[in-house]
């Protein structure tokens, strides 16, 4: 049957397209339950169970299928993911509305119908003949979905009676719309809320933690007081925004003070990106993340970016005024004020499930308790649980419902419990969570797409492809290295040249253009190193195997190769698929002992990449510094015994040099072949404001440096040396690399910004490493067709869908970054707690109104030292933001000045274990005078002098 459609549409051009869609209905669609004469052989993918196991509900004693709602599945998809929940009939109509408005709720859906252990099944309503509905005059489309919905739980239910009359099978529809309940159970169907029918499952109680409270009357708490003014609706924000009345950006909470929040203000405008919000009533209950509309307040009312540490230690409604004398402290910085404004509206929520702990309420027999998100941005969450004994000291992850105008904090349930605080697996878990690392083992799907074992180069494989096995190419990589993307090679032509041959891991051999094995690729973006763990961005027998250009086996590889002069002066260029056998991996150039040709040959590339070097870092490239650590492992437990810094090999640079060059000539080459869709990378230069921490600290040390350009600065930083103190030009390099912006992927279609500042290169991309980065694939692919060796696709020649691949790869290849330095964290963690307490030398980076910021160069360890404790005298502090220094007492520090620090692990919150740092050289005292009035017993005297003795 066949029902088609037809409508006009204007087109970009100003044209008129006729356009017919044609809807074919079928009579062969199984209806998912075995056993069903009707249907029999009908089915596809997972099904239904013959007789369900669900548990027993007193609403519902029969055997039941559910059928939620749209709503239902948006809203309860933590219910739906729970063990205890099978055999829902997920309609068509249900699983496309759930698609267009929320992308992880889709894929989170997809991902329990391809479970057969739950016995989802997606029943297709919109083409079964007696399912599908079509739109009446006057009916809206969601009322037309809902009414689809109706039918197909009525037709369930009538198609069910049908089988054996044993079998007493019902279908329940189970939905939070009113309305739509009652014209359900009008209509004879079994219809409950989400809340009604999980309640009635009185043998999983547990399951009722999860339910989102989605009501404004289950978001209310008990206080009546007004904290919050009221958000703005949707239609006046927009018309706000419209007439420049009201701005749109990103919030983005603080880590390091609760009570402020910047907002990154979206548009091409380069002028006042960035509008501070501070305080809780001008942050008016948005959440890291959210799409906001803010209102600028007049200049009187500007603020300055605040100098002191705040952190949230969990206040009640009651205390919000106190919270208010904090912030006026916070804003007490006068001389830099920036834009400053207020949250009027939320224009989009981007929440997500949290990681954290439990804050057991000290109420008896309260349900209600404050749940600790483990990232600082993120405000506390209050839910309602059953469990808060069986919780305490665990990690759980929670998600919020709501944020009510009189309350302190947003209202959420619990999700799920991923084990205790503290324990390895739990914390990996947490991070990899927390920057939302794609990690789940990879599907079946995606592993069909694997080459079978045995696999060994074809014929087939060689087709436009150069065999280059003769060639002596070596890799030179760390030992216990698996993933080896990158081999070399360079060898005399005769005529007083050199050719020198970069050769990269052929992956998008394996990865073809939109499959399952593609997608997956493109959705991590990236390979993640944790400090025991690598999270692969593609299966492990591609990144370990057969991409990986091991020593003495045949490999398929992409090959940059040039004809250089001996003052690596580039004369000619070429590009090829080839097949390579790698001759040796061991780090040759180090052993002045060895002589071989392939050593000589490493010796060759070597010099080659030192004029390389040299004259990039003429041009104005800058050599920037970054405290890396490495740890050693106890062989037995896998804790940290050792902490170092990474030390730099000279091979390291070798083959550095070579990688950016075949990165440069691979962009020069796509982008001449495709200049609307080339996928390249920038490095943007920092404003000038993001060098005023970098001059003044110079400055302090009588010492100029001059960033108007990239070679400025890098000549100021290699001049910058003194004598009486040679860690210092490390430490400007440092602080340099804090001012530098982050360097990302874009199409040039989109951009005509292409330059690298760190570089100093007019352009640039990255094509070494495809098996640990995505971008490199889709590089290979445009260089593949760009020389005639592979044929391209629709996507690859799509500026739009290019510039969102790289939207993606932006953010996961940030949140890789974030997640490595969470583990270094915790790691560090574990060392000093069987370290004990350590005292070793430090530098000052930055100073604070409250704090200084210091690095401790043996362990490449970075930390605050605050100098205002609670239940401790407060000292006097004097905070001078030119210079910049603190003043604490009759001690002055400034940046870079050497200190002495004590470090150990303080334990005291499960939630946040940190190192603790405190000033051992120079010692501080504070200069007051303290009045003992009397004592009221011997044992309050003997607390006031112990106290006094410990801060003294």
């Amino acid at each position: 049957m066949l029902k088609s459609k037809t409508f006009l549409k204007k087109t970009r051009a100003g044209g008129v397209m006729k356009i017919v869609r044609e809807h074919y209905l079928r009579d062969d669609i199984g209806c998912g339950a075995p056993g069903c004469a009707a249907c029999d052989g009908a089915h596809e993918g997972p099904v239904l169970e013959p007789q369900p196991l669900d548990p027993a509900s007193s609403l519902c004693p029969r055997p039941h299928y559910l059928l939620p709602d749209t709503n239902v599945l948006l809203h309860q998809i933590d219910v739906l993911e729970d063990p205890a929940i099978r055999n829902v009939i997920v309609l068509q109509t249900v699983l496309q509305e759930v698609r267009n408005r929320s992308a992880p709720v889709y894929k989170r859906i997809r991902d329990v119908t391809n479970n057969q252990e739950k016995h989802f099944y997606t029943f297709t309503n919109e083409h079964h003949r007696e399912t599908y509905v079509e739109q009446e005059q006057g009916e809206n489309a969601n009322d037309r979905n809902d009414r689809a919905i109706r039918v197909a739980a009525k037709w369930y239910n009538e198609h069910l009676k049908k089988m054996s009359a044993e079998n007493h099978l019902q279908v329940i529809f189970i939905t939070n719309d009113k309305k739509n309940k009652e014209k359900a159970i009008k209509e004879g169907i079994p219809a409950f809320t989400c809340e009604e029918y999980v309640k009635s499952l009185t043998a999983n109680p547990e399951l009722i933690d999860r339910l989102a409270c989605l009501s404004e009357e289950g978001n209310e708490i008990e206080s009546g007081r007004i904290i919050f003014s009221e958000h703005l609706p949707l239609s006046k924000l927009q018309q706000g925004i419209k007439s420049g009345t009201y701005v749109q950006g990103t919030f983005r909470a603080s880590r390091e003070n609760y009570l402020e929040a910047t907002v990154w203000v979206h548009g091409d405008t380069e002028e006042d990106k960035e509008i501070i919000l501070q305080g809780l009533k001008n942050l008016n209950r948005a959440v890291h993340e959210d799409i906001v509309a803010v209102e600028l307040l007049p200049k009187n009312q500007w603020v300055a970016p605040s100098s002191v540490v705040l952190h949230d230690e969990g206040q009640n409604e009651d205390d919000v005024e106190k919270e208010e004398e904090r912030e006026r402290i916070t804003a007490a910085n006068e001389k830099m004020l920036k834009p400053t404004g207020r949250v009027v509206g939320i224009i989009k929520r981007n929440w997500r499930p949290y990681c954290g702990m439990l804050s057991k309420s000290d109420i008896k027999e309260s349900r209600r308790h404050l749940f600790t998100p483990a990232d600082r941005r993120i405000p506390r969450i209050r839910i309602e649980t059953r469990q808060a004994s069986a919780l305490e000291g665990r990690r759980i992850i929670v998600a919020i419902d709501g944020w009510p105008r009189n309350s302190r904090y947003p209202n959420g349930h619990f999700v799920k419990n991923l084990g205790d605080v503290g324990d390895k697996e739990t914390e990996t878990e947490v991070l990899l969570l927390e920057h939302d690392v794609p990690h789940q083992p990879f599907s079946q799907a995606v592993l069909s797409f694997l080459p079978k074992m045995p696999w060994s180069i074809t014929e087939k494989d060689m087709k436009d492809r150069e065999d280059l096995r003769h060639l002596c190419v070596c890799s030179v990589d760390p030992p216990g290295c698996t993933d080896i993307d990158d081999a070399l090679h360079c060898r005399d032509l005769g005529n007083g040249n050199l050719e020198v041959g970069v050769h990269i891991a052929d992956v998008s051999h394996f990865i073809r253009p939109g499959n399952a094995l593609d997608q997956e690729s493109a959705r991590r973006g990236t390979t993640v190193y944790l400090c025991e763990k690598r999270i692969d961005m593609v299966p492990e027998l591609l990144s370990s195997n057969l991409c990986s250009l091991r020593c003495n086996v045949d490999r398929l590889a992409f090959s940059c190769i040039w004809e250089m002069n001996h003052n690596a002066e580039i004369l000619k260029v070429r590009f090829t698929k080839s097949a390579i056998n790698s001759k040796v991996t061991q780090m040759r150039i180090d052993s002045a002992a060895m002589k071989d040709d392939i050593t000589t040959s490493l010796r060759g590339l070597n010099n080659l990449a030192k004029i390389l070097k040299k004259r990039r870092i003429e041009k104005g490239a800058l050599t920037l510094s970054s405290p890396e650590v490495r740890f050693h492992m106890d062989s037995e437990t896998h804790d940290p015994i050792d902490l170092q810094t990474k030390e730099l090999r000279e091979t390291n640079s070798m083959v550095e040099e070579f990688m950016l060059l075949a990165n440069i000539s691979v962009a020069k080459k796509i982008h001449e072949e495709f200049s609307e869709h080339a996928l390249l990378r920038k490095h943007p230069a920092p404003p000038p404001s993001n060098y005023e921490i970098l001059v003044k600290a110079a400055k302090s040390k009588n010492l100029e440096i001059k960033t108007d350009t990239a070679k400025s600065l890098a000549d100021s930083l290699d001049r910058a040396d003194s004598p009486t103190f040679p860690y210092l030009n490390t430490l400007l390099r440092i602080l340099a690399t804090r001012c530098m912006m982050q360097a990302v992927y874009f199409c040039s279609g989109m951009d005509n910004d292409f330059h690298h500042y760190g570089l100093a290169s007019p352009i640039y991309t990255h094509f070494t490493s495809p098996i640990r980065r995505y971008a490199d694939i889709i590089v290979h692919r445009l260089l593949a067709v760009a020389i005639g060796a592979d044929c391209t696709y629709p996507e690859l020649t799509d500026k739009h869908k290019l510039a969102d691949l790289c939207k993606n790869l932006n953010f996961r290849h940030k949140m890789a970054q974030y997640a490595q330095r969470a583990s270094v964290a915790f790691h560090t963690q574990l060392f000093f707690k069987s370290k004990g307490i350590v005292s070793e030398e430090a530098y000052i980076l930055f100073v604070r109104k409250n704090a200084i910021v210091v690095l401790i160069p043996k362990y490449g360890l970075e930390g605050t030292v605050f100098f205002e404790e609670k239940d401790k005298p407060k000292p006097r502090l004097i905070y001078d933001d030119e210079i910049p220094s603190l003043k604490i007492e009759d001690t002055v520090f400034h940046i870079f000045d050497k200190v002495k620090v004590k470090i150990m692990l303080d334990s005291s919150n499960l939630q946040h274990q940190k190192i603790r740092m405190s000033l051992v050289e120079p010692e501080v005292r504070p200069n007051f005078t303290v009045r003992v009035t009397g004592f009221l017993n011997k044992t309050k005297q003997k607390q006031k002098q112990k106290t006094l003795r410990e801060y003294f």
